[in-house]
């Protein structure tokens, strides 16, 4: 009977399976590489992200602290997003959140229903033809009273005055402040007048964010 012999290969490889296993190695060694410098970078940045929120969720709780130091008409709930949304706003265009605060407390004394016998409304009291200007530019929907008396909108659109102002008026803080009391207007004029501008509202304001 006849043995087969069954064909043995002697050749090298061929030479591309030569260079994947080459390139084997070198592969490894860059995936390493890669992913030593995405550990590094996430845990580079982490403590500063961590750290950001601890800073935010620490301020939320001192102005949910002063909220329900304060007898206003609002639940707990609507407080703790109401502390959410001063937050976010102040930070938004760069005020510290206590001193919106403290312009809240000077204006409405945080009643979100208090309306001044100017007609100014909300916590922020805003006149309603400036507050109608403001929601189209923020895009928000304006339903009159219903927007201005609405807590979240009313400090939404506060804020953005305010740093509309501060632009305004070259950001002088004092005279902004000054013109949201006043009235942009009659607070040019007096500067155009070289006549001094009437800061009791604006220290008040300072007094009162001093305690807070």
């Amino acid at each position: 009977m006849e043995i087969l012999e069954l064909p043995i290969q002697t050749e090298h490889p061929p030479h591309d399976i030569e260079n994947i296993k080459k390139g084997l190695p070198l592969r490894r060694i860059l995936l390493k590489v890669t992913l030593f410098f995405i550990i590094f970078s996430i845990s580079f940045h982490l403590p500063n992200q961590v750290t950001e929120i601890q800073k935010r969720e620490r301020t939320i709780q001192e102005i949910l602290s002063v909220l329900e130091s304060r007898q206003t008409d609002m639940s707990s709930v609507a407080k703790e997003d109401l502390a959410e949304a001063i937050y976010d706003e102040a930070i938004r265009y760069n005020y510290d959140p206590k001193f919106i605060l403290a312009l809240i407390d000077t204006e409405s004394n945080f009643y979100n229903w208090a309306v001044s016998k100017a007609g100014a409304k909300g916590l922020m009291q805003i006149m309603p033809y400036v507050a109608q200007d403001l929601a189209g530019q923020l895009g928000i929907e304006w339903m009159g009273d219903r927007t201005l008396f609405n807590p979240y909108l009313n400090v939404k659109m506060g804020i953005y005055y305010l740093s509309e102002l501060l632009k305004y008026f070259d950001h002088d803080l004092g005279t902004a402040v000054t013109a949201y009391n006043y009235g942009p207007t009659y607070v040019r004029s007096l500067l155009d007048r070289k006549e001094k501008l009437p800061l009791d509202y604006y220290k008040s304001i300072l007094s009162v964010y001093q305690t807070l």
